[in-house]
């Protein structure tokens, strides 16, 4: 039953940031995109501030000068705003089959920067993943685009969030590190702004109930992860992060005209079966870690 709870909040909360993801696409037509990510990341910061007071939690804490949780932020930043801008450039489920790469990058930099053992089967599990990845972009051929480069980019960038977030020693919260997160990220939209020349305009009503429902959708997108990673098989959960495609396929179909070719629907579902098999093994050698462990 945990296990059906975690999955069901899991999807729930891809199908949040895909309907986030569709529009934010849709405003970058007639906004600066570096103001719809400080936009809404400000909503957001405003939201867990309130939070925080309700509750009683102080606003300040002194580890969110930990060098660590800074570069954090910095690579989520970063992430955030390659990831984003890449889907004001190229279609929806494009830029949404890449970023599925991330959980293989992350355990692949887990092996090379945390000591991770990874077995042969994981790594030709993770070749694979980018092999699917060069389908979909497709280097050198006449379909390549070099705005795919972005969401590229903006995987990295993310993974290598997820890598420092494992390699956290302070005590901070999830709230706590999104709030951090989204302080940082809101100077970042701006200056892209002024870097592209593009200075941030007097949103119309439909542009405000666009950003507002970003804002409202995150936070909830990221409540529905939290509460989804709380219980349950983790490894079962977590293989659940790739209802995220399904939703852009058809967001992307319904709202965007999008038709997926062959390549992209090849190199999507090497991602995510190469995915799927890594966080498998994962969860099954950590069953067996555990199971080796003698009874105090």
């Amino acid at each position: 039953m945990e296990n059906l709870r975690g999955a069901a909040l899991m999807v729930l909360a891809m199908g949040l940031f895909a309907v986030e993801d569709a529009i934010i696409k849709d405003l970058a037509e007639t906004m600066p995109i570096g103001q719809i990510l400080s936009v809404t990341c400000l909503g957001g910061l405003i939201l867990f501030v309130v939070w925080f007071l309700i509750r009683g939690i102080p606003l300040w804490q002194p580890e969110y000068l930990d060098r660590k949780v800074l570069l954090r932020s910095g690579f989520d930043a970063a992430g955030s705003a390659l990831f984003v801008t890449s889907l004001a450039l190229i279609p929806l489920t494009t830029a949404s089959a890449v970023i599925q790469a991330t959980p293989l990058v992350v355990a692949m930099g887990a092996a090379i920067f945390l000591g991770q053992e990874v077995g042969w089967r994981r790594w030709l599990a993770i070749i694979l993943g980018f092999i699917g990845v060069l389908i979909i972009i497709r280097p050198g051929t006449e379909g390549f685009e070099i705005a795919t480069l972005l969401a590229v980019g903006g995987m990295f960038g993310l993974a290598t969030r997820d890598l420092l977030t494992r390699a956290l020693t302070v005590s901070l919260s999830g709230p706590q590190l999104a709030t951090h997160t989204f302080a940082v990220i809101v100077p970042v939209g701006y200056l892209m702004s002024l870097l592209q020349g593009q200075a941030f305009i007097m949103p119309d009503i439909q542009q405000t109930i666009g950003l507002f429902g970003c804002i409202v959708i995150g936070v909830l997108a990221y409540l529905a992860i939290v509460a989804a990673t709380r219980h349950g098989n983790a490894g079962i959960i977590s293989s659940f992060r790739y209802s995220r495609m399904v939703f852009a396929l058809i967001l992307g179909f319904i709202f965007f005209n999008e038709t997926p070719d062959v390549a992209t629907i090849a190199g999507v579902s090497i991602i995510i079966g190469s995915g799927l098999f890594t966080l498998w093994r994962e969860a099954r050698l950590h069953r067996t870690s555990l199971a080796s462990q003698p009874a105090l």
